[in-house]
Protein backbone atom coordinates (compact mmCIF):
# COMPACT_ATOMS: atom_id res chain seq x y z
CA UNK A 1 0.00 0.00 0.00
CA UNK A 2 1.33 3.88 -0.51
CA UNK A 3 2.17 5.11 2.62
CA UNK A 4 2.21 9.04 2.55
CA UNK A 5 3.78 11.68 4.56
CA UNK A 6 2.10 14.24 7.07
CA UNK A 7 2.13 16.92 4.38
CA UNK A 8 1.72 14.76 1.30
CA UNK A 9 -1.51 13.38 2.95
CA UNK A 10 -2.36 17.56 3.52
CA UNK A 11 -1.70 18.63 0.50
CA UNK A 12 -3.44 15.15 -2.08
CA UNK A 13 -6.39 15.97 0.19
CA UNK A 14 -6.80 19.60 -0.66
CA UNK A 15 -6.07 18.22 -4.36
CA UNK A 16 -8.87 15.50 -4.12
CA UNK A 17 -11.11 18.39 -2.06
CA UNK A 18 -10.62 21.26 -4.86
CA UNK A 19 -11.36 18.63 -7.93
CA UNK A 20 -14.60 17.76 -6.34
CA UNK A 21 -16.06 20.93 -4.89
CA UNK A 22 -14.37 24.14 -7.36
CA UNK A 23 -14.08 21.78 -10.94
CA UNK A 24 -13.73 25.10 -12.63
CA UNK A 25 -10.68 26.28 -10.95
CA UNK A 26 -9.22 22.62 -11.17
CA UNK A 27 -6.41 21.50 -11.73
CA UNK A 28 -5.27 24.20 -9.10
CA UNK A 29 -1.77 26.51 -9.01
CA UNK A 30 0.37 25.97 -6.48
CA UNK A 31 -0.72 29.51 -4.93
CA UNK A 32 -4.48 28.38 -4.72
CA UNK A 33 -3.04 24.59 -3.26
CA UNK A 34 -1.38 26.75 -0.80
CA UNK A 35 -4.37 28.33 0.17
CA UNK A 36 -6.25 25.13 0.37
CA UNK A 37 -3.60 23.88 2.75
CA UNK A 38 -4.06 27.07 4.78
CA UNK A 39 -7.69 27.33 4.91
CA UNK A 40 -9.26 27.83 8.64
CA UNK A 41 -12.59 25.40 7.92
CA UNK A 42 -12.98 21.74 7.01
CA UNK A 43 -9.53 21.31 8.26
CA UNK A 44 -7.65 19.42 11.41
CA UNK A 45 -5.13 20.81 12.34
CA UNK A 46 -5.13 24.62 11.10
CA UNK A 47 -1.94 25.21 9.52
CA UNK A 48 0.19 28.03 8.07
CA UNK A 49 2.56 26.94 5.26
CA UNK A 50 4.69 28.35 2.46
CA UNK A 51 4.30 27.74 -1.15
CA UNK A 52 7.59 25.90 -0.65
CA UNK A 53 6.73 23.49 2.08
CA UNK A 54 3.60 22.37 -0.17
CA UNK A 55 6.09 22.27 -3.41
CA UNK A 56 8.00 19.79 -1.44
CA UNK A 57 4.87 17.45 -0.33
CA UNK A 58 3.74 18.06 -4.13
CA UNK A 59 7.42 16.08 -4.81
CA UNK A 60 6.78 13.45 -2.54
CA UNK A 61 3.38 12.73 -3.88
CA UNK A 62 4.79 12.90 -8.21
CA UNK A 63 7.31 10.47 -6.86
CA UNK A 64 4.67 8.38 -5.95
CA UNK A 65 2.51 9.06 -9.00
CA UNK A 66 0.04 10.31 -7.05
CA UNK A 67 0.06 13.58 -8.82
CA UNK A 68 1.21 15.40 -11.59
CA UNK A 69 2.18 19.24 -13.17
CA UNK A 70 0.10 20.25 -16.29
CA UNK A 71 0.61 23.04 -18.27
CA UNK A 72 -2.96 24.08 -19.64
CA UNK A 73 -2.69 25.91 -23.36
CA UNK A 74 -2.83 29.45 -22.88
CA UNK A 75 -1.35 29.47 -18.93
CA UNK A 76 1.78 30.47 -17.80
CA UNK A 77 1.32 29.26 -14.57
CA UNK A 78 1.97 25.09 -13.84
CA UNK A 79 -1.06 23.88 -12.05
CA UNK A 80 -1.10 20.20 -10.63
CA UNK A 81 -3.87 17.31 -10.29
CA UNK A 82 -4.24 14.10 -8.21
CA UNK A 83 -4.31 10.55 -9.60
CA UNK A 84 -5.87 8.85 -6.90
CA UNK A 85 -8.11 6.57 -8.52
CA UNK A 86 -5.87 5.16 -10.70
CA UNK A 87 -3.04 4.89 -8.27
CA UNK A 88 -5.09 3.89 -5.21
CA UNK A 89 -7.75 2.32 -6.97
CA UNK A 90 -10.63 3.80 -5.50
CA UNK A 91 -14.00 5.09 -6.96
CA UNK A 92 -15.16 8.81 -6.37
CA UNK A 93 -16.99 7.81 -3.28
CA UNK A 94 -14.11 6.18 -1.38
CA UNK A 95 -12.05 8.90 -2.51
CA UNK A 96 -13.68 11.50 -0.51
CA UNK A 97 -14.23 9.55 2.21
CA UNK A 98 -10.49 9.18 2.78
CA UNK A 99 -10.05 12.90 1.79
CA UNK A 100 -12.38 14.01 4.83
CA UNK A 101 -10.27 11.42 6.97
CA UNK A 102 -6.76 13.01 5.84
CA UNK A 103 -7.85 16.60 5.80
CA UNK A 104 -9.87 16.03 9.22
CA UNK A 105 -8.59 12.94 11.38
CA UNK A 106 -10.83 10.22 12.95
CA UNK A 107 -14.29 11.07 12.24
CA UNK A 108 -17.65 8.97 13.55
CA UNK A 109 -19.89 7.48 10.55
CA UNK A 110 -21.81 10.52 10.62
CA UNK A 111 -19.32 13.00 10.41
CA UNK A 112 -17.94 10.96 7.77
CA UNK A 113 -21.38 11.13 5.77
CA UNK A 114 -21.93 14.77 6.47
CA UNK A 115 -18.46 15.95 5.77
CA UNK A 116 -17.84 13.94 2.77
CA UNK A 117 -21.21 14.73 1.17
CA UNK A 118 -20.14 18.18 0.21
CA UNK A 119 -17.89 16.85 -2.01
CA UNK A 120 -19.90 13.84 -3.43
CA UNK A 121 -23.68 12.84 -2.49
CA UNK A 122 -23.42 10.05 0.27
CA UNK A 123 -27.57 9.59 0.56
CA UNK A 124 -27.41 7.91 3.50
CA UNK A 125 -25.80 6.54 6.73
CA UNK A 126 -26.00 2.66 4.83
CA UNK A 127 -24.28 4.05 2.08
CA UNK A 128 -21.38 5.39 4.00
CA UNK A 129 -21.31 2.26 5.88
CA UNK A 130 -20.85 0.66 2.89
CA UNK A 131 -17.77 3.22 1.52
CA UNK A 132 -15.99 2.62 4.86
CA UNK A 133 -16.47 -1.30 4.91
CA UNK A 134 -15.45 -1.34 1.32
CA UNK A 135 -12.33 0.84 2.28
CA UNK A 136 -11.64 -1.64 4.93
CA UNK A 137 -11.15 -4.31 2.51
CA UNK A 138 -8.38 -4.85 0.41
CA UNK A 139 -9.29 -5.08 -3.09
CA UNK A 140 -5.87 -6.28 -5.26
CA UNK A 141 -4.40 -5.40 -7.15
CA UNK A 142 -4.29 -1.73 -6.22
CA UNK A 143 -4.93 -2.71 -2.92
CA UNK A 144 -3.32 -5.60 -1.08
CA UNK A 145 -4.31 -4.05 2.24
CA UNK A 146 -7.44 -1.67 4.16
CA UNK A 147 -6.83 1.96 3.63
CA UNK A 148 -9.48 2.07 7.11
CA UNK A 149 -9.39 0.88 9.75
CA UNK A 150 -12.28 1.51 12.94
CA UNK A 151 -11.85 1.68 16.31
CA UNK A 152 -13.64 1.84 19.62
CA UNK A 153 -15.37 5.42 20.81
CA UNK A 154 -12.99 8.00 21.97
CA UNK A 155 -12.96 8.17 25.91
CA UNK A 156 -16.52 9.72 26.97
CA UNK A 157 -17.77 8.86 23.29
CA UNK A 158 -20.25 6.58 22.32
CA UNK A 159 -19.58 6.40 18.41
CA UNK A 160 -17.11 4.36 16.98
CA UNK A 161 -14.64 6.10 14.96
CA UNK A 162 -13.00 5.11 11.63
CA UNK A 163 -9.10 6.59 10.48
CA UNK A 164 -7.18 6.30 7.57
CA UNK A 165 -4.24 3.91 7.28
CA UNK A 166 -1.93 6.01 4.31
CA UNK A 167 -0.22 7.65 7.26
CA UNK A 168 -1.78 6.22 10.41
CA UNK A 169 0.01 8.97 12.49
CA UNK A 170 -1.12 11.66 10.57
CA UNK A 171 -3.71 12.38 13.43
CA UNK A 172 -3.88 11.54 17.20
CA UNK A 173 -6.67 8.89 17.64
CA UNK A 174 -7.79 10.49 20.21
CA UNK A 175 -8.55 14.11 18.22
CA UNK A 176 -11.48 13.20 17.50
CA UNK A 177 -14.34 16.15 16.51
CA UNK A 178 -16.60 16.92 19.47
CA UNK A 179 -19.12 16.18 17.93
CA UNK A 180 -18.93 13.05 17.52
CA UNK A 181 -20.11 12.45 20.77
CA UNK A 182 -23.26 14.07 20.23
CA UNK A 183 -24.28 12.43 17.04
CA UNK A 184 -23.48 9.29 18.60
CA UNK A 185 -26.96 8.58 20.40
CA UNK A 186 -28.88 8.93 16.70
CA UNK A 187 -26.33 7.57 14.36
CA UNK A 188 -27.57 4.06 14.55
CA UNK A 189 -31.09 5.08 13.93
CA UNK A 190 -29.61 5.12 10.02
CA UNK A 191 -31.66 8.00 9.22
CA UNK A 192 -34.31 10.55 10.48
CA UNK A 193 -33.48 14.06 11.75
CA UNK A 194 -30.11 13.48 11.99
CA UNK A 195 -30.02 12.87 8.23
CA UNK A 196 -31.94 15.20 6.49
CA UNK A 197 -30.04 17.73 8.87
CA UNK A 198 -26.94 16.19 7.18
CA UNK A 199 -27.80 16.53 4.10
CA UNK A 200 -28.81 20.10 4.25
CA UNK A 201 -25.55 20.98 5.54
CA UNK A 202 -23.49 19.29 2.89
CA UNK A 203 -26.09 21.50 0.32
CA UNK A 204 -25.19 24.63 1.93
CA UNK A 205 -21.55 24.23 1.73
CA UNK A 206 -21.48 23.08 -1.78
CA UNK A 207 -23.48 26.12 -2.17
CA UNK A 208 -20.51 27.95 -0.27
CA UNK A 209 -18.00 26.30 -2.28
CA UNK A 210 -20.06 27.67 -5.99
CA UNK A 211 -20.10 30.81 -4.76
CA UNK A 212 -16.50 31.32 -3.64
CA UNK A 213 -15.42 29.68 -7.18
CA UNK A 214 -17.71 32.56 -9.21
CA UNK A 215 -15.27 35.33 -7.15
CA UNK A 216 -16.61 39.39 -6.75
CA UNK A 217 -19.26 40.26 -8.82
Amino acid sequence: MVELKPDECRVLGVLIEKAQTVPGQYPITLNGLTAGCNQKNNRNPVVEWDEERVLDALDGLRNKKLASEVILTGSRVAKFKHNSREVLGVDTSQLVVLAELMLRGPQSLGELRQNASRMHPIESLESARGIVDSLMSPAPPQRESAMVKELPPPPGGRARVYVQLLCPDLHPVGAVSPHATERAAVEPAGGGLEARVAALEADVERLKQLIAALGPG
